[in-house]
C-alpha cells in the first residue's frame, strides 16, 4: 500500500509544518522529492532529515504568488529529476479578519497564495504529466472551505473564500484532465498545529478547550495524521478517486 517508489513528488510549502510532515511521508514510501518554498535555509534543514532516508531530494527556492519563479522551479525539478509525478500543493496563508476589516492587501495575499499558488504550479506541471500521461495533484484546501466561525479569533473571511476557490478549482481540473490519467483531489485539514496555527490558536487554552469541546474527537489534529490521505491520494491505491474533497477534521463538519 501506498508504495511510491520510482515517483518524484513536487512539494510546495515545504520548508515546515504540514509540508515538511508530508516531504517526510512521501520519502519514508520511497518517492524523490522536490521540496518548494521561499525560505530556502528552513528547506535546506527538511532536506537533510529527507536525505538520511535514502531517498533523492531537490531543494529549489520558489514563490508560487509568481510566476516567473514557478516556471524556474518547475523546469529546475524536470531538469534533475526528468519527470514529475506528483504536486501537493500545500503553500498557503490565513489571514485573521473579516470583511469590514480586512484591507485589500490582505485579501490579495490570501488569493495570491492559496489560489493563484495552484493555478500557477499546475499550470506548469501538468503538460509535464501529460507527457507521461500519469500524473496526482492534490490541493490542501481546508474545512474552513466548507464552515465558517463565529468567534473573532477564528474569523478569516479571505480563508474561507479562497479555500473555497482551491474547492472549485479542484473539481474543474480533475473533470478536464482525467482524460490524461491525471487526478486532481483535495483535502480539507481541521485544526492542526502547523507554523500557521502554532503562534496563534495554539497559543489559547480556552480556545482549545472550546475547539476540543465541539469536536466529535474532543481534541485537534495530531502531527502526522494527514499523512495517510495525502499518501493515497498519492498513490496507485487512488486510482479512480478523482474530483474529491477529503475533510480530514475529527468529524467537525457534521457537528
Amino acid at each position: 500500500m501506498f508504495d511510491l517508489k520510482g515517483k518524484v513528488a513536487v512539494i510546495t510549502g515545504a520548508s515546515s509544518g504540514l509540508g515538511a510532515d508530508a516531504a517526510r511521508a512521501y520519502a519514508k514510501a520511497g518517492a524523490s522529492v522536490a521540496l518548494l518554498a521561499r525560505r530556502i535555509e528552513k528547506l535546506e534543514d527538511v532536506a537533510k532529515e529527507i536525505q538520511e532516508l535514502g531517498v533523492e531530494v531537490l531543494v529549489v527556492k520558489c514563490d508560487v504568488s509568481n510566476e516567473a519563479s514557478v516556471k524556474e522551479a518547475v523546469e529546475a525539478v524536470v531538469a534533475h529529476f526528468g519527470k514529475i509525478d506528483i504536486l501537493l500543493n500545500n503553500a498557503g496563508v490565513a489571514v485573521r479578519g473579516d470583511v469590514v476589516n480586512l484591507t485589500e492587501d490582505e485579501w490579495d495575499l490570501a488569493f495570491n497564495t492559496n489560489v493563484k499558488g495552484i493555478y500557477l504550479m499546475s499550470k506548469y506541471v501538468i503538460p509535464e504529466m501529460q507527457k507521461n500521461k500519469y500524473g496526482k495533484v492534490v490541493n490542501i484546501a481546508s474545512i474552513n472551505a466548507v464552515i465558517g466561525d463565529k468567534a473573532d479569533v477564528f474569523v478569516r473571511h479571505s480563508y474561507n473564500a479562497s479555500k473555497s476557490a482551491v474547492v472549485g478549482l479542484t473539481m474543474g481540473m480533475a473533470t478536464y484532465y482525467g482524460k490524461d490519467n491525471i487526478t486532481v483531489n483535495a483535502i480539507g485539514p481541521g485544526l492542526f498545529e502547523s507554523e500557521m496555527t502554532e503562534g496563534t490558536l495554539f497559543k489559547s487554552e480556552d480556545f482549545l478547550k472550546m475547539y476540543s469541546a465541539q469536536n466529535p474527537m474532543s481534541r485537534p489534529g495530531k502531527r502526522g495524521e494527514l499523512n495517510g490521505p495525502i499518501l493515497f491520494l498519492s498513490s496507485e491505491d487512488s486510482s479512480y478517486v478523482n474530483g474529491q474533497f477529503i475533510v480530514v477534521d475529527g468529524g467537525l463538519r457534521y457537528v
